[in-house]
């Protein structure tokens, strides 16, 4: 049986078939979407891949580009016409498709590159599979600092659950600052209906963007098991 780290090198191994030569392709954020970054990695200094251009979902993905040598593929979104595929993980998916993401305080930009991308292909392992979004992990919500007090009464007021604002305990102690420079505030609720909710909580005045990601935007899941198998759905 594979051990986590052990199913997340295996997906995202079979994630690099999705991946052509000459494409524009966005890469995730966390720890999964790192996976599929050193293996891209290895395919492009070995000329397997070419022409390959990355638009990052994060100053994470800057960085492992540098650290991987492989920074002058990079390109900002706004200096390509179109995103051919995005690869990225997430925190839990539901049997629809629907997503949790953005845990890792990426989110705007995971939201903005998946959602330009025409194919946006998920790859997570079987811990992160639930029959509803909420069940383990709170949705993050994305707010402008200084009226996060604000967005949390009304998120709670509105729509029930508990919410708070993310504090780090370790290293730069306070609030969790995201590449964008606002707050993530996580809310604690079962989500019934993903799209729904995801559109609402953008209506509320303060927010950026909220962590639920609609299975209409999701081309593929791919997700890894214990015995060594990959599941397309």
């Amino acid at each position: 049986m594979l051990t986590q780290d052990e199913m997340k090198q295996l997906v995202a191994k079979y994630a690099i078939s999705f991946v052509q030569n000459g494409q524009v392709v966005g890469v995730g954020t966390g720890s999964t979407a790192m996976e599929f970054l050193k293996q891209l990695a290895e395919l492009i200094h070995s000329g397997q891949l070419r022409d390959i251009v990355l638009v990052p979902t994060s100053s994470e993905v800057e960085y492992m580009c540098h650290i991987l040598k492989i920074d002058r593929y990079l390109r900002q979104p706004w200096q390509v016409d179109k995103i051919d595929i995005a690869i990225d993980g997430a925190d839990e998916v539901d049997p629809n498709k629907n997503l949790i993401k953005g845990g890792g305080g990426a989110l705007v930009g995971e939201k903005i590159v998946d959602y330009s991308a025409e194919k946006f292909v998920v790859i997570v392992d079987e811990t992160k599979l639930v029959e509803k979004l909420g069940s383990k992990h709170p949705v993050p919500v994305e707010v402008i600092p200084k009226y996060w007090g604000l967005v949390v009464r009304q998120l709670v007021g509105k729509y029930g659950g508990e919410a708070r604002l993310r504090i780090l305990e370790k290293g730069k102690r306070g609030p969790l600052v995201t590449d964008q420079g606002n707050y993530l505030v996580d809310w604690y609720r079962l989500i019934e209906d993903p799209e729904v909710y995801e559109r609402n909580i953008k209506e509320i005045p303060g927010v950026v963007e909220v962590g639920i990601f609609s299975s209409k935007h999701v081309y593929k899941v791919l997700v890894a098991r214990r015995d060594g198998k990959v599941e397309e759905f």
